[in-house]
């Protein structure tokens, strides 16, 4: 299975309220210092369980570290 986005492919993100985080969403997050494109696997009490589109699950984020949700991705 490929990745949803490509290395290099031009993607918007937007500022989003964390109470309108729903799973299937795609987040900009840091994880550990980095930032990625995470799925929203779940959502609970103000937390949101991260993973990629194989399936495994990274684990669980705060509101504090998401920055926004992605709204396009160019070809």
């Amino acid at each position: 299975m490929s990745p949803r986005i490509e290395s290099g492919q031009l993607c918007t993100v937007e500022p989003v309220d964390p109470r309108d985080i729903r799973p299937g969403d795609i987040v900009l997050c840091k994880v550990r210092g980095t930032e990625y494109l995470h799925f929203v696997k779940s959502v609970q009490d103000g937390r949101f369980q991260i993973g990629n589109n194989r399936g495994h699950i990274n684990g669980w984020i705060g509101h504090n570290a998401v920055f926004g949700r992605l709204v396009k991705v160019e070809p």
